[in-house]
């Protein structure tokens, strides 16, 4: 690394954003370089200023409404502000590349990935027509995508998460950038396929030499990626330095706070949210689940079968937090939809409370989804955004009208409110004056409204900030002492579940192939896929030796834990 001529260096950087009021400073006064060959980490919550300041390297800062107030970005010796369009395009793509959150947003719908590989190429004058084609194969081939001579004629809906996320990859590299910046290129994939992406980034990133600009709230993912980690906070770094000392010694108070609430590790001080009451009778006990589905299979080929969920059977006892854990497509929500009888069952049966839910009709069950409550995993989607936040919380008082009398809800309203850790005043708001972390709150006001005995949270944290998650789960931890809840808790990310659930299981491709105490399942995993599942959890860097291997070359290895020394940093 060369730290005397950076490739990128960022100075006082200043961001406004133009509002009715006055103007929102998102970026205040930031500063940083990368260099050749550098991982650099840019850590801190939603809203922290993160994305704003590598957009604004890219040029993709609208003015209005955004206004780059003060500040120089330079990269390989070249004031990037003082360049007309033609020649930030022909920097934008080739030189420093840029993949997002959500690639099915950024890739076009209308087209096969093919063509859109190709246009990176067409439009740098890189190449056209069938060398194009050939290109775009190779980097799909490259970045892992199965099949790639036909695959490349797919369109994004055609691909799963895990897979558009190294299409946009493939997109980005096509042209061996410079620079490559990465905003929250793993968040809500699952363990395994994000242990998968975050390989891919470093082989790519030892073959061409490329700096690496990461953007994440995720703190795990950081200390397996970072050279150096910059911490933000309210649009300003509040700590920066090598990634070891920041997270072995943290100086910042934000900092502390932010691995504080990192649910990771067996240590002692860690917060154990499992139960802390004994499991009582048996609320709900499902026996040989199964859910078909008759799918095509091609023009001639007909049709075929397909099983989401296979023979699946396991019960749920009053005051107990069962786990559901599992890759995308192993069967998780559909048992979740078809426990809420949102879908039917091909075969199986569930008892609720004496009572066979697939049986129930009329007034049985709508008792029993009044008893049932779903919290989904992005609230806002699940909210009418014209209704505010009083009419959300009341809805279930005007479908189940023998809960409460009209003239108390709005006291009622208040109650819930204060129980979830929002304020009365909130609830004249709409959904989308809330952030996300709050918008969740709203959606468990919601759920309690109806009085529930078992709540299904459908990965109800999973793209949180680390702090919200804490919140989030330390919540539903005390409502459920309080209340006496029952929890389905479905979700991929393992340290969330292992302090939360009572019981796990394992589920792949529909069955359940393991199931025990949570301390069983992390302590001594019997199946091979609970424990690559485990092994997939990110390590910090300077734990793992240098020529770590992918996720698939690693099974069969022994992995580093993440741990919690006395004093709340991280350690190996």
């Amino acid at each position: 690394m060369n730290q005397a001529n950076p490739i990128l260096k960022v100075e006082s950087l200043t961001v406004d954003f133009l509002s009715d009021n006055e103007p929102v400073r998102a970026v205040d006064n930031v500063s940083f370089h990368v260099n050749r060959g550098e991982t650099l980490v840019i850590l801190g919550e939603s809203g922290s200023g993160k994305s704003v300041s590598t957009s604004t390297v890219m040029d993709l800062i609208d003015c209005p409404p955004g206004d780059i107030v003060a500040g120089t970005c330079v990269f390989d010796g070249v004031e990037l502000s003082r360049l007309d369009a033609e020649a930030r395009r022909n920097i934008n793509g080739r030189r420093i590349a840029m993949i997002f959150q959500d690639p099915l947003a950024y890739l076009n719908p209308v087209y096969t990935v093919g063509r859109q590989i190709g246009e990176v190429f067409e439009s740098h004058g890189a190449g056209s027509g069938k060398e194009a084609r050939a290109k775009s194969i190779e980097l799909l081939r490259r970045v892992g995508i199965p099949e790639p001579e036909s695959r490349i004629d797919y369109y994004p809906h055609q691909f799963s998460g895990g897979q558009r996320q190294r299409v946009m990859i493939a997109m980005a590299i096509a042209l061996k950038p410079d620079i490559l910046i990465a905003d929250e290129p793993t968040t809500a994939l699952d363990v395994s396929v994000q242990a998968q992406i975050l390989d891919l980034l470093r082989d790519l990133q030892r073959e061409t030499g490329m700096a690496l600009i990461m953007i994440t709230h995720d703190l795990e993912v950081a200390a397996a990626m970072a050279d150096r980690v910059i911490v933000m906070n309210a649009g300003s770094i509040v700590e920066a330095g090598l990634a070891r000392e920041v997270f072995s010694n943290p100086q910042h108070a934000y900092t502390r706070r932010l691995i504080s609430a990192l649910p990771h590790g067996d240590a002692a001080e860690v917060s154990n949210r499992r139960s802390t009451t004994s499991a009582g009778e048996t609320l709900l006990q499902v026996e040989n689940l199964t859910k078909e589905y008759v799918v095509a299979s091609g023009a001639f080929a007909g049709k075929r079968r397909f099983r989401a969920v296979d023979d699946v059977s396991f019960e749920v006892r009053r005051g107990e937090t069962v786990g559901i854990v599992g890759e995308s497509g192993s069967g998780k929500s559909s048992i979740a939809r078809i426990l809420l009888r949102l879908n039917e069952p091909s075969s199986g049966k569930a008892v609720f409370a004496g009572q066979d839910v697939f049986r129930m009709r009329g007034k049985p069950l709508m008792d029993f989804r009044r008893k049932v409550q779903m919290v989904f995993q992005d609230p806002y989607g699940s909210m009418n955004p014209r209704m505010n936040v009083r009419a959300i919380i009341s809805e279930p008082w005007v479908i189940h009208r023998d809960i409460l009398p009209r003239k108390a809800w709005k006291d009622r309203v208040a109650e819930l409110l204060e129980l979830v850790g929002l304020k009365p005043e909130h609830a004249e708001r709409y959904p989308h004056q809330f952030s996300g972390g709050q918008r969740q709150r709203i959606a468990i006001a919601r759920a309690l409204a109806s009085e529930p005995q078992l709540i299904i949270c459908d990965e109800a944290v999973s793209a949180l900030d680390v702090s919200i998650q804490a919140q989030v789960i330390e919540l539903l931890a005390d409502l459920r002492t309080r209340l006496g809840l029952s929890y389905i808790f479905i979700t991929h990310d393992l340290p969330i579940v292992r302090h939360f659930a009572d019981r796990i299981m394992v589920m792949k491709q529909g069955r359940i192939v393991e199931e025990g105490p949570t301390s069983t399942i992390f302590s001594a995993p019997r199946h091979e896929y609970t424990q690559s599942l485990l092994r997939a959890v990110p390590k910090p860097k300077w734990l793992v030796p240098e020529e770590r291997p992918t996720a698939e070359r690693s099974v069969g290895k022994t992995g580093l834990r993440l741990e919690r020394t006395r004093n709340g940093s991280l350690a190996g």
